[in-house]
């Protein structure tokens, strides 16, 4: 029967192959060498990848990390969904910060107090070279956020001023923003826009003629703690700490700095919100001080939540990612709580507890197709998923 089957024209074959799941697929490709070959092609698990979570395929069907291939990134998702992973503490600090990472490639940005140093990550044996191959200056007190964004990292500090620096030169550059601490920063498109304790938000050019112009002043009548550009480079979304009667998300458009809308109307009193991003140019992910994660999606006509994930032990919740697709994981403010969340089900997937005994908020995280990076307040940990 097999070589028969063998004879089959490709697409016949992956039709046929469609059919089956991932350890049907393994199974079948212990047969014969040929049928192990033809296993192994990306192709014939794409279809099964794309429901995985965290396998690099986004909403749109878009593959976010070709470099990997997706028989392997199937076998890994299996880790995230089952919570298979090792704990790795990269890094320890002596006093309590509130640091802030980014990842590119194999480089690990890290806020640590007024600074922002640049690590090599080693993901082959879940580390890093502990000693910084760059480190870049500018703020006289903590570093808030920071983004990177072509080969720009754009910091807001509490000094109330941005600064930038160029990766991989000695280019740098800081300006007065705010009045207060600058919470939060994002960058798009040659365009900045900031967030500050000040109670406004201000939209910058990046253009190397026009840096440190400010284009808009926003009054928001409220601290901003988190800030995001759509995709489309059209507008801004601001999370803002909820003291007042008005919505703590609202969107503004990015030309005129007027608002065009706002998110949700039941917030309570003190429901502020922490962390936003958007997934694509029409939904974005919100969380807070409210213990919920909500999915909004700006196309319908009332701008609602369309869904909510709530933390089980009623922690605030400082940061949040999303895979593009089916997967989530959000960092808890007590006892250094990760917890992973599949969009398709109601409850939290997976949690790991980093810190225990001693409590601390997850500041940041960050994850790859392999790994998950959660910044505490005195230390780095790493989640490696490739583990069998």
């Amino acid at each position: 029967m097999w070589p028969h089957l063998l004879y089959l024209p490709e697409e016949i074959l992956l039709l046929i192959f469609s059919y089956l799941d991932g350890q049907a697929l393994g199974r079948l490709g212990q047969v014969c060498r040929k049928l192990y070959c033809f296993t192994n092609r990306d192709a014939v698990w794409r279809r099964i990848a794309k429901k995985c979570l965290n396998s690099g395929f986004l909403q749109q069907g878009a593959d976010a990390v070709p470099g990997i291939s997706v028989k392997e990134r199937v076998r890994v998702s299996q880790n995230w969904k089952n919570g298979r992973c090792r704990q790795d503490i990269l890094l320890k600090w002596k006093r309590n910060l509130m640091p802030w990472i980014q990842v590119t490639g194999d480089l690990l940005y890290l806020s640590q107090a007024e600074e922002i140093r640049a690590y090599q990550l080693r993901p082959h044996n879940n580390g890093l070279h502990r000693r910084p191959f760059a480190v870049f200056l500018g703020h006289q007190e903590d570093v808030c956020r920071f983004v990177i964004n072509n080969s720009h990292i754009i910091s807001g500090g509490g000094d109330g001023k941005i600064s930038l620096h160029k990766v991989h030169s000695s280019f740098s550059i800081q300006f007065t923003a705010h009045e207060q601490d600058v919470n939060c920063v994002d960058c798009h498109g040659g365009i900045i826009v900031s967030g500050s304790r000040d109670r406004t938000a201000r939209v910058w050019s990046l253009s190397s003629s026009r840096v440190g112009q400010c284009l808009h002043t926003i009054q928001t009548d409220d601290r901003v703690w988190s800030i995001a550009i759509s995709p489309l480079l059209s507008s801004f979304v601001t999370g803002t700490a909820c003291c007042g009667h008005t919505s703590p998300l609202r969107i503004w458009d990015l030309q005129s700095g007027q608002l065009m809308t706002c998110l949700g109307t039941d917030f309570r009193r003190g429901a502020g919100v922490l962390d936003v991003c958007y997934e694509t140019p029409y939904t974005l992910l919100s969380c807070g001080y409210d213990t919920y994660i909500r999915y909004w999606d700006i196309r319908t006509s009332t701008r609602s939540c369309v869904k909510e994930w709530e933390e089980p032990h009623d922690s605030a919740l400082y940061c949040l990612q999303s895979d593009g697709n089916h997967m989530i994981a959000s960092g808890s403010s007590y006892y250094g709580v990760v917890r992973l969340w599949d969009k398709r089900m109601s409850r939290c997937l997976q949690s790991f507890s980093l810190s225990s005994p001693t409590s601390s908020p997850v500041y940041c995280l960050r994850f790859s197709t392999t790994h998950l990076y959660a910044a505490l307040a005195s230390a780095l940990h790493a989640l490696d998923f490739t583990t069998a």
